[in-house]
């Protein structure tokens, strides 16, 4: 039975889909507890029972993204806030190499704001 998230990734184009596909696989294996759902027609990752971030694709630019809820608390150069006050976007080149890294970095301290209490994750889903 195919799960409703994996027809997003499905009927995405090359290189989006392949990006997203990678970049879903790199959240996933940072934690046990991170669960993933389809959500506003995208997939969303849960820590607990909270939202910690969604990916997509910025229709203007092609750039696929992954975007941090609580972005507010981070302090990773790779984030942009643009215009919001909570939530900022960690852009990614689906025509690039996706920079591991600095992506692990910034997803090991999110995951930190949640573990260390500083942000409610709540009980698992």
């Amino acid at each position: 039975m195919v799960k409703a998230s994996d027809e997003y990734y499905f009927f995405k184009e090359e290189p989006q889909k392949s990006c997203l596909l990678a970049l879903r696989e790199f959240i996933l294996a940072q934690d046990p507890e991170i669960t993933e759902t389809l959500k506003w027609d995208i997939p969303c990752f849960y820590y607990g029972k909270k939202i910690g971030c969604y990916l997509s694709v910025e229709i203007r630019t092609g750039d696929s993204y992954l975007l941090m809820v609580e972005g507010k608390y981070l302090e990773h150069p790779g984030l942009e806030a643009g215009g919001r006050k909570r939530m900022k976007i960690f852009r990614v080149n689906a025509g690039e190499d996706i920079p591991v890294e600095s992506l692990g970095e910034m997803l090991r301290e999110a995951l930190g704001l949640y573990k260390n209490g500083v942000l409610r994750a709540g009980k698992s889903r």
